[in-house]
């Protein structure tokens, strides 16, 4: 919004200088010259009305060429070359048209003048959508080096290095020959904040890295206490056994269960008082009815 802001003032400004240029060159209040052979030429109302056709007309290519930059957001790719063809194009058209001044030393600065004030008026308008390309340029940089880093296996560095080098290029190739125009600055602001953005990467990565460390020592914490444990049962209660047996019984035609069970050296038995719920779908001997001898179940893990 800001540069068509600037971009409509400066349209303005330099149709409205023509005008008033053309006013303030007018011979109502000026004494006319009158060079040698009698004739009387007003050399600067000439020169100020060729001035005036070549820029209305230019000012149309540029209206186009900022409607391109400015409202729709596309870059020119040649936008320096157009630039540069543009003025020198204005420049010839004048000097061709206007009137020769021949040996007339005012007429000659006045022809100068003009051919000035054309060039600042049509470079004005160009340097401001070229400031908007830039803008546009570098935003782009930094949408190929956000994606580097994220999907690519270059380094930061290297990303970096990719996005400035084709900011750099394509910034010099909108750039006007023979002009002021720089592009030092928007270069400067993206290297600035790829740098920002690497560090906030680095620093997001380390603190990743950091907690995956406090994660693994706290795991290797918790090995050693298990590890701890271990060696004070043994040296309470011995060595101990890989061995695990558990057995369990159930009394035909009754609700005492017997359960038994062997681990870490240590023998459990226990006996308790359950129904059966399934007794009546499985019928009055139940489900182990047959399985082994005595009806007994037996069920062993072996740790190694």
């Amino acid at each position: 919004m800001k540069y068509a802001y600037a971009f409509s003032l400066i349209l303005a400004s330099c149709l409205q200088s023509t005008v008033t240029a053309s006013s303030a060159d007018s011979p109502i209040s000026t004494p006319e010259v009158l060079p040698s052979g009698g004739a009387s030429v007003d050399y600067a109302s000439k020169y100020e009305s060729v001035k005036s056709s070549i820029l209305e007309k230019a000012m149309g290519e540029i209206e186009t060429m900022g409607q391109s930059i400015i409202d729709e957001s596309t870059c020119i790719p040649t936008f320096g070359v157009r630039s540069d063809k543009l003025c020198n194009q204005a420049l010839e058209e004048f000097a061709s048209t206007a009137p020769d001044a021949g040996d007339d030393a005012i007429a000659a600065a006045t022809y100068d003048r003009k051919l000035e004030e054309l060039e600042s008026a049509l470079d004005a308008p160009l340097q401001v959508l070229y400031l908007r390309q830039l803008s546009l340029l570098r935003e782009k940089a930094l949408q190929k080096y956000r994606s580097a880093a994220r999907t690519s296996e270059a380094s930061d560095y290297e990303a970096m290095m990719a996005a400035d080098s084709q900011f750099a290029m394509e910034a010099e190739d909108a750039t006007r020959d023979g002009s002021d125009w720089s592009f030092a600055g928007e270069r400067a602001y993206l290297r600035s904040v790829m740098n920002d953005l690497a560090s906030s990467g680095k620093k997001m990565t380390d603190i990743q890295l950091k907690h995956a460390q406090q994660t693994n020592t706290a795991m290797q914490y918790l090995q050693q206490q298990q590890q701890m444990i271990q060696q004070l049962q043994m040296q309470l209660y011995g060595q101990t056994s890989p061995w695990n047996v558990g057995v369990a019984y159930r009394i035909p035609d009754t609700n005492f269960n017997l359960n038994g069970s062997y681990q870490q050296g240590k023998a459990n038995l226990q006996i308790s008082c359950v129904p059966d719920e399934y007794a009546p779908m499985l019928g009055p001997n139940g489900f182990t009815n047959g399985v082994g001898p005595g009806n007994l179940g037996l069920s062993v893990n072996l740790s190694i």
